[in-house]
């Protein structure tokens, strides 16, 4: 490969924006070329956050027009909009591209309108994009469709297992911090909102559970709810097995995984540990008085998430090791 790659940024204010920046910006095999926000466009750096350019480090260019920093056609341009635009851009000629959004998750175009509420307006290129999640899925082609939060987490504990399991009775409750919802904001995000409290929302339809059933093969009940703090997600995922030691099965597919621990038993994923990076952490528990398998993941909803796997996937895409410009360790305070 060449010896730098060059990186363009969509959307580079919102949340996933600003933390695909951060690690570019520490990545040793990726410069920063263009960074795209149409709020910020015209501004230096400083008025994301007036700690950038100030550091020594790489330095961040001004901010331009998401539309100007998309014709760059930069060798990596990451997609850090929402749904209905990203699904709306005419993609790059050239240059790998990697959607955060879920504007090309799917394969059916027709299932947009029931799981995003929109039209999809380009469903003739679906079948071009390829489904990122590099422990099950790994990114082949130049447009990679990067996994929603929850479906990472859900898929990590249940697509090693998937044809080990009574796949009619997996039961799900998961929960993310705030910033799952994303930047713009909404009442039902609003701190007074959120915190000291605790709520489901989106129940039985959250846009996930379309990505989850695609890939699985069956469709999982999934109860969302949101945490009052910012950041970190965890899924206990419920099943039954047909008879195959699922923690056996669970600890070989991630033996040489340096993202994805399965801790050893007895012990719990916890969000303390994995808040703030690109890692996340599976525990599997025994049911003493049913016949079920508990099977808890937890993630960074930002890092494993959302940016820490868009960059993994383009560490793989352009033959780096993909743990290059992660964050992989957090301390437990």
């Amino acid at each position: 490969m060449q010896k730098m790659a060059y990186v363009s940024i969509i959307g580079a204010a919102g949340y996933t924006g600003q933390e695909t920046l951060d690690r570019i910006l520490r990545h040793p095999d990726f410069e920063l070329y263009a960074v795209g926000s149409d709020s910020l466009a015209g501004n230096d750096a400083s008025a994301l956050d007036p700690r950038l350019n100030r550091n020594g480090g790489k330095r961040v260019p001004q901010f331009i027009t998401n539309e100007a920093a998309l014709a760059c056609e930069a060798d990596i341009t990451f997609l850090c909009l929402s749904h209905e635009q990203s699904a709306a851009l005419e993609i790059p000629s050239r240059g790998v591209v990697i959607d955060l959004s879920g504007a090309h998750r799917l394969s059916d175009a027709a299932a947009y309108e029931q799981w995003y509420g929109f039209t999809h307006p380009r469903p003739e290129e679906l079948g071009s994009w390829s489904y990122g999640l590099p422990e099950l899925s790994p990114p082949s082609g130049r447009l990679i469709a990067n996994p929603g939060c929850y479906a990472t987490a859900i898929l990590l504990a249940l697509g090693p297992v998937k044809d080990h399991i009574d796949q009619a009775s997996v039961v799900v409750d998961a929960m993310s911090g705030m910033t799952g919802s994303g930047r713009t904001p909404k009442d039902s995000t609003h701190a007074g909102a959120v915190l000291e409290n605790f709520a489901p929302y989106r129940v039985g339809r959250h846009q996930h559970v379309a990505e989850i059933a695609e890939y699985l093969g069956f469709p999982v009940s999934l109860t969302p709810h949101l945490l009052p703090m910012r950041r970190g997600l965890l899924a206990t995922c419920n099943v039954r097995s047909t008879g195959a030691d699922l923690r056996e099965l669970l600890e070989v597919h991630y033996a040489d995984s340096k993202v994805v621990t399965v801790l050893p038993e007895g012990v719990t994923p916890e969000l303390a540990r994995v808040q703030g990076t690109d890692g996340a952490e599976l525990g599997v528990f025994t049911d003493q008085f049913t016949d079920r398998t508990m099977i808890v993941c937890a993630e960074d909803n930002l890092g494993k998430g959302a940016a820490g796997q868009a960059v993994q996937n383009a560490n793989l895409l352009f033959g780096l090791p993909e743990t290059t410009g992660l964050r992989l360790s957090g301390v437990l305070v």
